[in-house]
Formats: structure tokens, sequence, C-alpha cells
């Protein structure tokens, strides 16, 4: 990579701004520019796309986007200790890079970035699964995103990619999967980071639909799987009894034995209790 943009390597970089990663701030540095171009590359072609990283740190992986011929990249970094050195990257690939020091949970993208846009960032651990519901329920869909490509602790990435029946499906899974493919595309050791965290990562990339995969009112899904999953081990019965009167009858006419627990029901079966519930309100 440095031969590509004629930057130096990361820990030079580090070491030269005085860029500790700091706890407080979930920073874990990916320094692998082979392992931060591998990331770009899943978020398939970019030329002629705009792309928002989120937390780019010394600037690893907003190197790779920008190498992969993004056609614009918003980063938006927190931490003004970084702001020196993607200063640097933006003086390599000029007028490509615009980087904000600001929170990622109080910028629009719409008003610096243009369609299409991709979303790709190593997030920091302690904002990333509230970001990535941010992203996932807009006002109105699609968004404005075509894919995310996102690194969480693979604990995380195991959640949003579950299958019912497993441990770790819930209400990330069935929000993700609603209204996008989902898949792990790489896990990463501890060893990858700098400093090593004590879990494993994860890239996930999700792929929004044209629609929600089952039609659905959003907030009557989301009050449903928010019942069901808060008392996952009470059937449904129990579990879903403040939700709306006659419970049994309701899960019963959408295919879904009240005896049930939320973590036994797909995708499409929580939409059609939904659906049921708002014809009978």
């Amino acid at each position: 990579m440095s031969a590509i943009d004629g930057l130096p390597p990361l820990r030079e970089v580090i070491a030269t701004h005085g860029i500790a990663a700091k706890k407080q701030l979930g920073q874990n540095f990916l320094l692998d520019l082979n392992l931060t171009a591998k990331i770009a590359r899943a978020a398939g072609d970019l030329r002629g796309v705009d792309v928002l990283e989120v937390g780019p740190g010394p600037g690893g992986l907003t190197r790779g986007l920008l190498a992969e011929g993004a056609r614009r990249v918003l980063a938006v970094e927190k931490d003004a200790r970084c702001m020196a050195a993607l200063a640097e990257v933006a003086a390599a690939w000029p007028g490509r890079l615009e980087v904000l020091n600001d929170d990622a949970l109080a910028i629009d993208p719409l008003a610096y970035l243009t369609p299409p846009i991709r979303i790709v960032a190593n997030l920091p651990y302690n904002v990333g699964t509230e970001l990535l519901v941010r992203w996932l329920t807009p006002k109105h869909w699609p968004p404005v995103w075509d894919s995310l490509v996102l690194m969480f602790q693979k604990e995380v990435a195991e959640r949003i990619v579950a299958t019912p029946g497993s441990k770790a499906y819930g209400r990330l899974a069935l929000l993700a999967q609603w209204r996008c493919d989902a898949k792990i595309v790489m896990t990463l050791p501890p060893e990858a980071f700098t400093p090593a965290p004590k879990v494993h990562s994860a890239v996930v990339r999700l792929i929004a639909l044209p629609e929600p995969r089952y039609p659905a009112d959003p907030a009557i899904l989301n009050r449903v799987v928010a019942a069901g999953f808060n008392q996952r081990r009470k059937m449904l019965r129990a579990s879903l009894r403040g939700v709306a009167p006659n419970i049994e009858a309701r899960l019963e006419a959408a295919g879904i034995a009240p005896t049930a627990r939320a973590e036994e029901i797909s995708l499409e079966r929580f939409c059609a209790l939904a659906r049921e519930l708002a014809q009978n309100a």
C-alpha cells in the first residue's frame, strides 16, 4: 500500500503522531494494510461510489478505500489526535477525502455525499451496534446507502447472521435480515489489532434489499420482536400477552404455535404476526 500512495506504514504513522489507541473510544487499530485493502475490496467496485467511513483512526482502511477507486470518502473521526495523520492521507489523494472531527451519531452523510453511497468501517466497539441499528431503521426504505461492510466483535457479527433455533438468534438478526442480505465475509484474530482485543472480530457485508423481505409495519414488527425476545425463555403466549388481546388466537392465525418461543420463530412468521395484529388492531 505504501508503494501505491507513497505514505508510510501505519505503525510509523501512529508513532509519529502519538496516536495510542484509547479504550474509552473503543479503539483497536488494524495496522496490516493488506487486511485493510481486503476489507475495502469486500465493498465491491467502488469506482463511481461515495463511501462513508466511521472511526478511521490513523487511516489504514481509508487508504484502502481510496486505492480501490472510491469516488469520494467521508471519514468521520471523533478523536482529534488522528486529524494530522488523516490530513496526510487527504493530501495524497487530492479532492477525494473529506475528514470530519465529529461524532458519527450526530452527522447527516447526505450533506456531504452523493448516491450511490456505501458505508465501510472498522467500527469502534462501543458504538458499533447502535450505528448499525440506526442505518437499518431509517424513516424511508430503501436507505441512502447501497451496502454496509462493517467490522464487529465476532459475537455481534454472528448475531446479525443468526438463524432460528441458534443461541445468537434475536432482534439484531431479524432487524438486519428483514431488509438486507447479510453475510460474514472475513474473520480476524485478536493479534491482527493493536492493542489486541480479548475477542475475535468479523466483517459483515449487508446489502440493502429494494423492499423488506416480507411485508410488515416496522413499528408493530419491532414491538412484537422486542416483547418476544425480552423474555426469550417464555412461551410466546406469555411473553406477548401485553402486546394485544386474544394473543393465542392471533398467533395461531399467523401460523405460530402459542407454546413456541421467540428463538424458534422465523422472520417470515414474525412478519405474518405483525400483519395479523395490524389487521385486527
